[in-house]
């Protein structure tokens, strides 16, 4: 490649990024903006001055309850939700990939079958369901199915189990391991990276799920961060973006912190699902 065609593709390139990473830089601008500049000067990411108070106002929340409630939520549901999803999830699989059962290959179609449902198509099956074990205005809705596995979660960590020589396996089982001594002791420690990936998966999945939220929780003292910025629409606090721009800014560092910690295995999770030998 000439010296002109890497400046012209670094260029391009760092045009795309900008306008990928724009709406963020965006957010976080408004949310040190004063309330009433905030669309008046929409084009321009650099505030008349700093507005701090934005994140102590947003932090207040409402009616009592601070966003270190919301934030609390958030991680109780997220973290619960991601150690069910993925154990759940690397349990099936093994059975799935390592087991040989009658109609196993019916039970794998239907579960790859519920990948191309629609969410919407189960919503109001679910609430019924849910509101007859008398479970609304509760987490677990959002939380007790995750303990039934992930079909995408199943899959990813089957093809990942697939990779490793059935001959461990043997070894094992000569040493006088049982099918979850071979699962625990074996397969575990070799499946870490898809393990890791799907945990990152749950994670983005359940702190940016909205939906879920807003169906099954009544009490605002449950909100998660996800439902509670919408709080900020409601009544008296309708002028209040640059609250509301503070605390989304806020969230999205969880996100951000786990991607960079993470990041590795979410590359090697997924690069190497799918290959055997």
């Amino acid at each position: 490649m000439t010296k002109s065609r890497r400046i012209l593709y670094h260029t391009l390139v760092g045009l795309f990024a900008l306008g990928m990473t724009y709406p963020i830089l965006w957010l976080v601008a408004s949310s040190l903006k004063p309330n009433h500049e905030i669309f008046t000067t929409a084009y321009s990411l650099i505030p008349s001055r700093l507005e701090f108070s934005n994140y102590a106002t947003g932090w207040k929340g409402f009616a009592g309850t601070t966003f270190a409630t919301f934030f609390t939520n958030s991680f109780i549901i997220v973290i619960i939700s991601t150690i069910g999803a993925v154990a759940s999830s690397a349990l099936v699989a093994f059975g799935l990939a390592r087991t040989r059962f009658f109609g196993q290959q019916f039970w794998f179609a239907c579960m790859m079958i519920t990948m191309m449902l629609p969410h919407d198509v189960v919503i109001v099956p679910q609430y019924v369901m849910f509101a007859k074990f008398g479970w609304l205005s509760s987490f677990k809705p959002l939380i007790v199915p995750q303990f039934f596995g992930i079909p995408f979660f199943i899959f990813l960590i089957m093809q990942f189990i697939r990779t490793i020589p059935k001959e461990l396996d043997e070894a094992a089982k000569i040493d006088g391991c049982s099918k979850y001594g071979i699962f625990f002791r074996v397969v575990v420690p070799l499946i870490v990276p898809a393990l890791i990936t799907c945990s990152i998966f749950s994670f983005y999945w359940r702190w940016d799920d909205f939906i879920n939220p807003l169906i099954y929780l009544n009490n605002p003292e449950k909100y998660p961060v996800s439902l509670a910025l919408k709080l900020f629409l409601d009544g008296e606090s309708l002028n209040n973006w640059g609250g509301m721009f503070a605390m989304a800014t806020l969230s999205l560092l969880p996100v951000v912190i786990v991607f960079f910690i993470f990041q590795k295995y979410i590359v090697e999770g997924i690069s190497t699902t799918g290959l055997k030998g």
